[in-house]
């Protein structure tokens, strides 16, 4: 059964969904191709509240993505593993009544997913995984870890943070404040692409060879 959140932990970590919106995706939110990239269109999320807190006494409540107006979406492209990992999904589980990816198989009906059931699971999966010193470490402790984990991935390969913040679904300020010490472990890559290019630069100032001068004893 705990195959069935081996697709939303691959979102969390893959795409950087949060898990209110992996709660609510749909499989018309998912484009799948047979082959290469693919896109997750996330349309809104089920953030879980306690029952005090909504209209029907319900622990979730549905509602527009966060940091964004009602209607609004966020696409976000997502590699071919994870297009394979979620095809296979599909395939294996179909989905509940209303199209949704994830629910609670463990119990009768189609109901969301809490925080306590997927907990379990990756605890589980971290026992597995990892040696008695690493599971005992702050390393991926939490499932909302996988979507650190994205952030600090898409960083260190150099994706530009303007994109990295609008995949994450938040600004680039929160993005710097959040992962400032991914951001600061790039200044010695960019100062020597800085001095690559300054040293360029000065070849060309000082008479060196550039690239497509023509030298005026030829052109005579």
């Amino acid at each position: 059964m705990d195959g069935h959140l081996h697709a939303w932990f691959s979102i969390a970590y893959y795409a950087g969904c949060r898990p209110a919106g992996i709660r609510d995706l749909r499989e018309a939110d998912c484009f799948l191709p047979d082959a290469g990239w693919g896109r997750l269109t996330l349309a809104g999320s089920a953030p879980e509240v306690g029952g005090e807190w909504t209209d029907s006494g319900e622990c979730f409540d549905p509602r527009e993505l966060k940091h964004r107006a009602r209607g609004e979406v966020r696409m976000i492209p997502i590699p071919p593993l994870l297009v394979d990992a979620l095809r296979d999904h599909l395939k294996r589980y179909g989905t509940a009544p209303g199209g949704r990816l994830f629910w609670d198989i463990t119990t009768d009906g189609h109901a969301y997913i809490d925080g306590q059931r997927y907990r379990r699971v990756w605890d589980r999966a971290r026992t597995a995984a990892l040696s008695k010193t690493e599971y005992a470490s702050a390393l991926a402790k939490r499932p909302y870890d996988l979507r650190h984990g994205n952030a600090s991935w898409l960083l260190s390969l150099g994706v530009p943070a303007p994109e990295v913040a609008r995949r994450l679904g938040h600004s680039v300020a929160m993005l710097h404040t959040t992962y400032a010490h991914w951001l600061e472990g790039q200044e010695e890559e960019a100062n020597t692409a800085i001095d690559r290019a300054l040293a360029a630069a000065d070849e060309q100032d000082s008479g060196g060879p550039v690239t497509g001068q023509t030298d005026e004893t030829d052109s005579k």
